[in-house]
């Protein structure tokens, strides 16, 4: 799912060399750690995200974030000030919910990072949450990885670049949004060459060549797979972090325009075709300085990445829901949210 919601957003310390999705971290690690802190409220991880563990220090590690204690010892649900339930691990019939009665100060938090087409409609959780967690800027608890301003301008450094275009995908799955985007691709294809990695196309990239494969290219397409309001992903913010322009696919500009400045990437809906774009990309990689205009925005803000791992979009939210439940102690109901979230 990745910027930076405003509680993180203050100094970010530099991101450490992230742990490759290689490794594998045993539940075991998180509920050994202390959860009997009077002074910071409890947040319980009903479900693990994909069945993907990582180690709950990660959030004071990578985002500065240390507000509650986490943990996922369902034994401490009585006690737990807050309880995050992620959407697609609930069954159908809401079997694996937590038991009833719900104490009546606990808050329930409805996790999901999904975009409405890939979010199926579990009848019987429409009114069970307090707090909504998601992608949507409306959301009780947004979550992205954000821009930071800096008060000093400061150089950027353009990365040397060997490729003009690049893909990276791993979800070719003929949906709606990903026809769309598969379509493009192959129109875009014709007329430049695009490099193209990632499971979908046979080409696995290793997750520790991510980011350097990205800065290796002038033109990166940042294509989301569904196309919804504020729904813009880390496809987004990984080649704004490391100095490539994004070609984004997603909702209209504006949308877009509402997290980075509109110098800083390529909206396919500016050109009538993809032919009309890709001779576009043809004429900026012969002019240099049209090209490092897209980078003007580096003076003054500055983007991170997200850790590099396989699911690192859950790292991001299940700290942002404990900082919020750290921060936040009114009361609060969400109403309908399939109402809210699909419509």
């Amino acid at each position: 799912m990745l910027f930076q919601s405003s509680p993180l957003t203050n100094n970010p310390a530099p991101l450490p060399l992230p742990k490759q999705s290689s490794q594998t971290h045993c539940p075991k690690l998180n509920s050994s750690l202390p959860v009997a802190n009077e002074d910071k409220p409890i947040l319980l991880l009903w479900f693990w995200p994909e069945n993907y563990y990582f180690d709950f220090s990660d959030c004071k590690t990578f985002y500065g974030i240390d507000g509650c204690e986490l943990t996922d010892k369902r034994s401490l649900y009585s006690s737990a000030d807050a309880v995050l339930l992620f959407h697609k691990a609930i069954s159908w019939d809401l079997s694996n919910l937590p038991p009833s009665p719900r104490p009546p100060f606990q808050k329930w938090i409805w996790f999901n990072v999904e975009s409405p087409t890939n979010t199926q409609k579990k009848p019987g959780l429409e009114n069970l949450f307090n707090l909504t967690l998601s992608y949507r800027e409306d959301s009780d608890i947004p979550v992205r990885l954000r821009l930071t301003t800096n008060k000093k301008a400061e150089d950027f450094e353009i990365p040397k670049k060997e490729k003009l275009v690049c893909w990276i995908v791993s979800n070719n799955i003929p949906h709606t949004g990903v026809s769309a985007r598969n379509r493009y691709f192959h129109d875009l294809n014709k007329h430049v060459y695009v490099h193209v990695y990632g499971k979908a196309y046979g080409k696995f990239l290793d997750y520790k060549d991510y980011y350097s494969t990205i800065a290796s290219c002038k033109f990166y397409l940042s294509f989301e797979n569904s196309l919804h309001k504020d729904y813009i992903t880390e496809k987004l913010n990984g080649p704004l972090a490391v100095g490539t322009v994004p070609v984004v696919m997603g909702p209209p500009r504006k949308n877009y325009e509402k997290f980075v400045p509109g110098g800083a990437f390529i909206h396919v809906d500016d050109f009538p075709d993809a032919k009309s774009l890709a001779e576009y990309l043809k004429q900026l990689n012969t002019d240099d300085d049209a090209y490092h205009r897209f980078f003007n925005w580096r003076k003054h803000l500055s983007a991170r990445p997200h850790l590099i791992q396989q699911n690192q979009e859950f790292i991001l939210a299940i700290c942002t829901a404990c900082d919020h439940v750290g921060r936040h102690k009114e009361y609060r109901e969400a109403h309908d949210i399939y109402e809210w979230f699909f419509n």
